[in-house]
């Protein structure tokens, strides 16, 4: 019949609802109230734009990866959720924002959230969560013990433009990136690792920076992503591991220090939270590098590694690609987690 179309071109007709994501971080008044705008003035004045903390990427990414597949969303709209209250709320990052809806408004809460159920035990009672997200799947494991049945993995994707391998014969002046991100027994490992690491570099006559975590911006990391050779990871755990990511992505071999164990923060701890295996590296194959386990193999693996590097033999931006790690992945697969929820 004339005018009749099939379903394909029904569906390429359809204009899709945006998505309704919601992200903020704390920011509160610390001595008088509304004090916040002004310290947030002082503070760009003395140090500059803000780091993008850890929550703020994962949103960044999220949106930029929707911007490409071409997904419309909106962003911290009320208004329209107070007169949409059927309608899914995507909540990205900090908890605070759940007292700014009806406990019966459906919801996908994550990633980048309470870091482990036991601050919230009760939550899937006061809201009608559809899904928790989370970044990896020894998360998940974890999460699932407090709230079995609500827990589904969904990495935030890289922007493998922008880290990207360096252009053309671009010389490399850095040997070795030793990226630190230790907080419990800092001092300690210091001693046991860190220094001895450096060290046994040095020795074997290879150029070394030390990059400290929470101690630059992202344009430091990637301008270093250029001009690094290969990259070493200290980290006791990881949920994703975004810089980390970042490297690989572009193509930066990495020999990633990777303890396993028991989750060792100390504050839930103290709380009495017991959970492991933990892994530094939760995605990861063989073409991004070698790992180790402390002080005592470093040596034998990072000569293995070195080997690596010089032959170019590691390949690790195509784990990232492989991995469903890039913005239009990842956008991809949190559309489809919240059309499942959708309803």
């Amino acid at each position: 019949m004339p005018g009749r179309q099939g379903p394909d071109r029904q569906n390429q007709l359809k204009v899709r609802q945006p998505l309704n994501l919601f992200f903020e971080e704390t920011d509160p008044d610390r001595w008088i109230p509304l004090d916040r705008y002004p310290r947030r003035m002082v503070r760009f004045l003395v140090r500059g734009p803000a780091r993008a903390s850890g929550a703020r990427r994962v949103f960044l990414n999220l949106a930029a990866g929707l911007d490409r597949i071409g997904v419309p969303y909106r962003v911290n709209d009320f208004g329209h959720t107070r007169s949409n209250q059927e309608d899914l709320v995507c909540l990205i990052g900090q908890p605070h924002l759940l007292r700014r809806f009806e406990h019966h408004t459906p919801m996908m809460f994550g990633t980048a959230l309470y870091n482990h159920p036991v601050d919230d035990e009760h939550l899937p009672r006061r809201h009608a969560l559809r899904q928790v997200l989370v970044p990896s799947d020894w998360v998940r494991r974890m999460f699932s013990r407090s709230w079995p049945d609500l827990v589904s993995v969904w990495p935030v994707g890289i922007d493998t433009d922008l880290w990207a391998p360096a252009i053309g014969g671009r010389r490399k002046t850095v040997d070795v990136l030793v990226y630190e991100k230790l907080f419990r027994d800092r001092e300690r490992f210091q001693v046991e690792l860190l220094k001895p690491l450096i060290a046994d570099l040095r020795r074997r006559g290879l150029s070394v920076h030390h990059l400290r975590y929470g101690s630059y911006r992202e344009g430091e990391l990637l301008a270093l992503s250029q001009t690094a050779r290969s990259m070493i990871y200290l980290s006791p755990h990881e949920t994703q591991g975004i810089a980390l990511e970042q490297m690989l992505s572009a193509d930066v071999p990495v020999m990633a220090w990777d303890p396993g164990g028991d989750w060792q923060s100390l504050e839930y701890l103290l709380r009495g939270v017991r959970y492991g295996p933990v892994t530094t590296v939760p995605y990861w194959d063989a073409r991004c590098g070698e790992k180790f386990t402390s002080a005592v193999d470093f040596g034998d693996v990072f000569s293995r590694f070195w080997r690596g590097v010089e032959t170019g033999s590691f390949t690790p931006r195509q784990m990232i690609f492989d991995a469903g790690l890039t913005l239009e992945a990842a956008a991809e697969a949190y559309v489809a987690l919240a059309d499942k929820y959708t309803y």
